[in-house]
């Protein structure tokens, strides 16, 4: 097993130093699933879905985005970065589900996956928020790190 990294030699938790590590791009892509529903994905005109709270879709898209910019304030231990992009593709992945993709991309020390994840969280529970009325049983699933490139090692799920 690895080294939990955000311990100290005391077992405290602690902010990894990164400081000794080249600056290279780094990119995260993160996935998650949305079971909304039939009723609510079969009223989707011209890839968006309207409620009396508005277009869902692209709400859900800008929050993702804000929660990729505002993840350094969520998760203790993560470093604030200076992101170079985040994207949020919102799509139908069947007859129930909506599928999240999440993509940030940084110039930096350090990694964008925790960004990616929270950019798909965000908007997921974005979604959540905006049709909840219409169906209070919608699932969220699988969020998961599809890939990361740069830094010591690249992943592909």
């Amino acid at each position: 097993m690895s080294e939990l990294t955000h311990l100290d030699d005391s077992n405290q938790p602690r902010m990894v130093d990164v400081s000794a590590k080249a600056e290279t791009v780094r990119t995260a892509t993160a996935t998650c699933l949305v079971k909304i529903g039939r009723e609510i994905l079969s009223q989707m005109e011209d890839g968006e879905l309207k409620n009396k709270k508005g277009p869902v879709l692209h709400t859900a898209i800008l929050a993702g985005i804000c929660g990729t910019k505002k993840t350094s304030e969520l998760i203790p231990l993560c470093h604030p970065l200076p992101l170079d992009s985040a994207k949020i593709l919102i799509t139908p992945h069947d007859e129930d589900h909506l599928l999240i993709t999440s993509t940030a991309r940084t110039t930096s020390r350090t990694g964008v996956e925790m960004e990616a994840l929270t950019g798909a969280s965000t908007a997921a529970l974005t979604l959540y928020d905006m049709c909840k009325a219409a169906n209070p049983a919608i699932i969220i699933s699988e969020l998961k790190l599809q890939t990361k490139t740069g830094g010591k090692s690249d992943y592909q799920a």
